[in-house]
């Protein structure tokens, strides 16, 4: 183990990966069936004992395994003795088991702040003016200083921006539709466990990078049965993942190995239907992250799955076979084998199709990060278990897992839902206020007053208030009237009716 992490044997002899290269990143392609699995959870045990900390996704369900000791079985005896392995011991790995759903490991959270308007808007599949809407959700609550925690503040905060864009002196109105759509989608996200997985505590990355008592990389396995039926969630959270270790770790350039090693299984939901803005995200920090000291490893089912750009940048290269029946899998293997450094004493195309189950062509990066000539390669048995580990397994090593003190209990701190809401609130007694303030002006004015007009084109107004003694001879002329009028009125109809 002097010369790197064994992958297995070939007629020129061991094969080794190099850790000081391993951060120049990696692809395990194959066909189901071929062997992926066991040669991801090689590399990963190789990593492990050399104190480097390893993070992957067990989509299957099948990799947990690897926290136990492995059982003498004849075939494991055979390939050990063919691959000439001396001392080969089976024994378990450190792990600490992860779980967005809270069921078969301890809880993942991540904050909407963590995770940002971009990768929000793919995870919730909006269009650009959607995203714009998203963005201006995040520079209003930097603006107030609000925090956004959870879906909760999410929601809360399009509504309080829908409601009251007029008001807030923002660069452009926030459309009600627009608003309406995205809290659509918000609903969907939630369905498919974005209320579980945004909340407090979030996950502190440096809780992947420990190393236990003996020195040995501690294996970090997400527990992606379940969330791989919903891909766009699983696809977007390892890419959240990668962002937050480049955004997080310092530049180390290139170190004697890796500070942490990253898996990415079933890598083509990454790129499915991927828009090119965020193909180019992936692409950059596929890129710069090498220089953090992290190492990126894909494995998918054909490079094709991987686009060039991404391709370009992955240097060590484990294919296993690939069945061709029909064009498009033929076209499939010819770029498997041109991704490959050509070896003279292999036709590389033919061998991919004839590969046998734990097989492989293998590529690695030797002195000055100069591709090795493609070798066929029989993988190397793992010292671990293959295959799941039991309930009781797992709960005993949950049991003892210091992560499941500090992430078992979420907490909700008070952020943007609890802050907005009181300003609602605020708002709406303030405007009951006014009206009730309003009514009572209206119900003081006197109903005496008048507001005849002096004269046409006067603004001046006269008062009908009277002395007494006008009042006085007032009411005697109206007497003195009713009177006389009587008097006559019977005059006249006596003289009628004679």
């Amino acid at each position: 183990m002097d010369e790197g992490i064994l992958i297995g044997g070939s007629e020129a002899g061991h094969v080794f990966l190099d850790p000081r290269y391993a951060n120049r990143h990696g692809l395990i392609a194959g066909a189901t069936g071929t062997g992926k699995t066991v040669t991801l959870q090689c590399l990963a045990e190789g990593f492990s004992d050399l104190g480097i900390p390893v993070f992957m996704a067990d989509v299957k369900g099948d990799i947990s395994g690897i926290s136990q000791a492995g059982k003498p079985h004849p075939k494991i005896d055979e390939r050990v003795k063919s691959i000439g392995i001396d001392g080969y011991t089976q024994y378990g790995y450190p792990v600490s088991f992860w779980d967005v759903f809270s069921e078969k490991g301890t809880a993942v959270r991540s904050t909407i702040s963590e995770m940002g308007p971009q990768l929000l808007s793919r995870l919730m599949e909006l269009n650009e003016a959607q995203e714009s809407i998203i963005t201006l959700v995040f520079e209003y609550a930097d603006q107030e200083g609000l925090l956004l925690v959870d879906l909760a503040d999410l929601r809360t905060t399009l509504e309080y921006l829908g409601e009251n864009t007029g008001s807030l002196g923002l660069n452009y109105s926030v459309s009600k539709a627009s608003v309406n759509a995205i809290l659509r989608r918000l609903l969907m996200l939630e369905r498919e466990g974005g209320d579980v997985f945004f909340g407090e505590p979030a996950l502190s990355l440096e809780d992947f990078m420990v190393t236990d008592r003996n020195g040995r990389g501690r294996i970090n396995i997400l527990a992606a049965d379940k969330l791989i039926n919903s891909p766009r969630v699983y696809s977007t959270f390892l890419l959240w993942l990668l962002s937050e270790l480049f955004e997080n770790l310092p530049e180390i350039g290139d170190p004697e190995q890796p500070v942490l090693v990253f898996f990415f299984d079933e890598a083509h939901l990454l790129f499915n239907s991927a828009p090119k803005s965020l193909i180019e995200k992936i692409e950059q920090v596929v890129r710069l992250i090498r220089s953090k000291g992290v190492g990126v490893y894909f494995i998918s089912q054909s490079p094709s799955d991987i686009p060039d750009t991404v391709l370009g940048q992955l240097g060590n290269r484990i294919q296993h076979a690939l069945r061709a029946y029909t064009p498009r899998e033929q076209k499939a293997v010819k770029v498997a084998a041109q991704s490959f450094r050509e070896n003279p004493k292999l036709d590389t195309v033919s061998v991919i199709s004839e590969l046998g189950v734990g097989e492989a062509l293998v590529s690695v990066l030797q002195d000055k990060a100069i591709p090795s000539p493609v070798e066929r390669v029989l993988i190397r048995p793992p010292h671990s278990r293959i295959g799941k580990a039991t309930d009781q397994e797992r709960k005993a090593i949950l049991d003892n897992d210091i992560n499941m003190r500090r992430y078992a209990e979420p907490f909700d701190p008070r952020s943007a839902h609890e802050i907005l809401r009181e300003r609602m609130a605020e708002k709406i007694n303030r405007e009951n206020r006014e009206k009730e303030s309003k009514s009572k002006s209206y119900t003081s004015v006197p109903r005496t007053a008048s507001r005849t007009r002096s004269g046409a084109g006067s603004r001046t107004r006269t008062s009908n208030r009277q002395t007494a003694g006008e009042a006085f001879v007032k009411s005697m002329a109206r007497s003195a009237g009713r009177s006389l009028g009587n008097r006559l009125l019977r005059g006249i109809l006596g003289s009628l009716l004679k």
